[in-house]
């Protein structure tokens, strides 16, 4: 047995029911985002249920849904019937994940449910179930065959359950206009949170830590300006204060050639002149950005009017926690 190309034919066959259950997508699933976004505009909550495989999947939807600002809980169909069913509110949205429609433990928990006044989606493989005709809509997961030799072990299915349950939750993230800040204000202590809720200002060298000089300066002023501040570049700034242009440590390596006469040459005829640039009001994530779209160490900040207000330096991220 070549355990390799085994499990690339695993693969492909939840490749395979993947499309297929993209390709099956229909009007139930934009009913059933409807019903979640009325459910959460009166106040209410997802609920999401599943038994045996689909139990993990639904703690799994769940989180996601509540990271991107979509309330949801996990209800164990027979914890319910044992008190757990408190948790289930009129204005609730019940999510019910079953591949055949037809888990007996699901099944007898909907009337409870119904009763409770919250509304019912079932995310199952068969339209025709118990559980889908007993739903306010229904999610098709189409899919034809396990990865299962034996086409019996939940592994196809519960993968396109699983995906579908993340689509859902990105198709509700953008009708509810979830944005990056958003995000950002449910994630404060992960590096997503860092770098969304940070801005440049909290971020670049100022003050004695910004390495700066004169459009007059030569390039001795330069590199005895960035010593001072341990920084690997120099931000050039005209007598108004904007910016000028930028010199690294990079441009000094690239001149010294003329080492011999590098140190006394006007810093305008080495510098970058216009260099890329960002403003202090914006976000850590477009540092992040700039570095990577141009491939470079030393970014200058500026304010409203181009005046240089400080640097960020690639290598001061790691410590913030940003990197």
């Amino acid at each position: 047995m070549d355990y390799i190309e085994r499990a690339r034919a695993a693969l492909d066959i939840e490749i395979e029911e993947m499309r297929r259950a993209r390709d099956g997508l229909d009007r139930g699933f934009a009913d059933a985002v409807e019903l979640a976004l009325a459910a959460l505009a009166s106040g209410g909550k997802l609920i999401l249920t599943g038994i045996g495989k689909n139990l993990p999947i639904a703690q799994k939807v769940a989180a996601t849904l509540t990271s991107t600002g979509a309330p949801a809980v996990v209800l164990h169909p027979l914890e319910a019937m044992h008190g757990d069913l408190g948790i289930v509110r009129a204005n609730d949205l019940a999510l019910a994940l079953s591949f055949s429609g037809a888990s007996e433990e699901l099944l007898n928990l909907l009337p409870a449910i119904r009763r409770a006044g919250a509304k019912i989606v079932a995310v199952t493989g068969d339209a025709e179930s118990a559980l889908a005709r007993a739903s306010d809509a229904r999610i098709l997961v189409r899919v034809e065959r396990e990865a299962c030799p034996f086409n019996m072990a939940p592994t196809a299915s519960t993968t396109a359950t699983l995906a579908l349950g993340d689509a859902f939750a990105m198709v509700l993230l953008e009708a509810r206009g979830f944005g990056r800040d958003d995000y950002a204000k449910l994630h404060p202590g992960g590096a997503i949170g860092r770098t969304l809720l940070l801005r440049v200002s909290d971020i670049m060298r100022a003050g004695e830590r910004l390495a700066q000089v004169p459009l007059t300066a030569r390039v001795r002023d330069a590199v005895l300006e960035m010593t001072r501040a341990r920084a690997g570049a120099v931000a050039v700034v005209g007598p108004d204060g904007r910016c000028a242009g930028i010199f690294t440590d990079g441009d000094l390596r690239r001149h010294l050639e003329d080492a011999g006469t590098l140190a006394d040459r006007p810093i305008r005829e080495v510098m970058t002149p216009n260099p890329i640039r960002l403003r202090q009001d914006r976000l850590a994530v477009d540092v992040l950005a700039l570095f990577e779209r141009h491939n470079i160490d030393d970014l200058i900040v500026t304010d409203a009017g181009d005046r240089v207000v400080g640097l960020v330096d690639l290598q001061d991220l790691p410590k913030m926690k940003i990197l």
